[in-house]
């Protein structure tokens, strides 16, 4: 079955769970194959297993993007095992929330490693391909946290606000060459993590958003589809935010 992303091949970080999970089946859907990036091989195993039942051809490599040799491997392996790549997603991430007066300095360097430098490290390593094949799409998941800050985040805020500005930076760079590269800025979205809020922290965020409801994780993949497709072609260095309208 064709799509409006047939046979592109697609690398999403962080895709064993969650938004990254949703991404990548939701590429799948539009006719990419997809290599799943994730510390933990048994999730990503499973996220392959589902896109290889859609008939699509998918691969799983372990790696922890925080470690810039590993990553910097990893995405020569790719090339070599899939011939090119024409998108890369870059989800990964971690949280390590606390207040500042007590966050560790091991908390902020875990989350801007895995959060900042890890999109830095595997596009750095994609770029040469891309502008090889004078196209590419380069999607990084930021945060409404980056544009609004959070109280207990400072880390995590840092390195999402570090991404968009990272996202116009290398935007700029690559346009010549037919490369996009845009950001999306997610609210709160029902994951994992958002499923152990307790009732009084789930009604203090519904204060905050004007749809008065959490987003999916396919409110997001769906985003990601439509940046990676042929319909966003004039689009880079932006920010599409999926928020519910937090961010206006």
């Amino acid at each position: 079955m064709s799509g409006i992303l047939s046979e592109q091949i697609a690398v999403v970080t962080g895709a064993g769970r969650g938004i990254g999970k949703a991404i990548a089946l939701a590429l799948g859907e539009a006719g990419a194959h997809v290599v799943c990036l994730s510390r933990t091989l048994t999730d990503i195993e499973a996220t392959a297993d589902a896109l290889k039942a859609m008939g699509r051809k998918a691969w799983a490599h372990a790696v922890d993007v925080s470690d810039s040799q590993a990553a910097q491997e990893i995405a020569a392996t790719i090339v070599k095992e899939t011939g090119r790549v024409d998108i890369l997603i870059n989800n990964a991430g971690v949280t390590r929330d606390d207040l500042l007066m007590r966050m560790s300095e091991e908390a902020w360097d875990t989350v801007i490693d895995t959060n900042l430098k890890g999109a830095f490290t595997l596009c750095k390593a994609f770029t040469r391909t891309f502008m090889k094949q004078r196209q590419g799409r380069i999607i990084n998941i930021a945060s409404v946290v980056g544009l609004m800050g959070n109280a207990g985040q400072a880390n995590y805020a840092a390195s999402k606000a570090g991404l968009i500005g990272f996202t116009k930076s290398i935007a700029k760079e690559l346009a010549s060459r037919g490369i996009t590269c845009n950001a999306i800025a997610p609210g709160f979205i029902e994951t994992d993590m958002t499923a152990a809020l307790n009732d009084a922290q789930r009604e203090a965020i519904m204060e905050q958003i004007p749809l008065k409801r959490l987003g999916q994780v396919n409110d997001i993949a769906q985003a990601a589809v439509y940046l990676c497709g042929p319909h966003a072609g004039y689009m880079t260095g932006q920010v599409m935010t999926v928020d519910g309208g937090m961010v206006m």
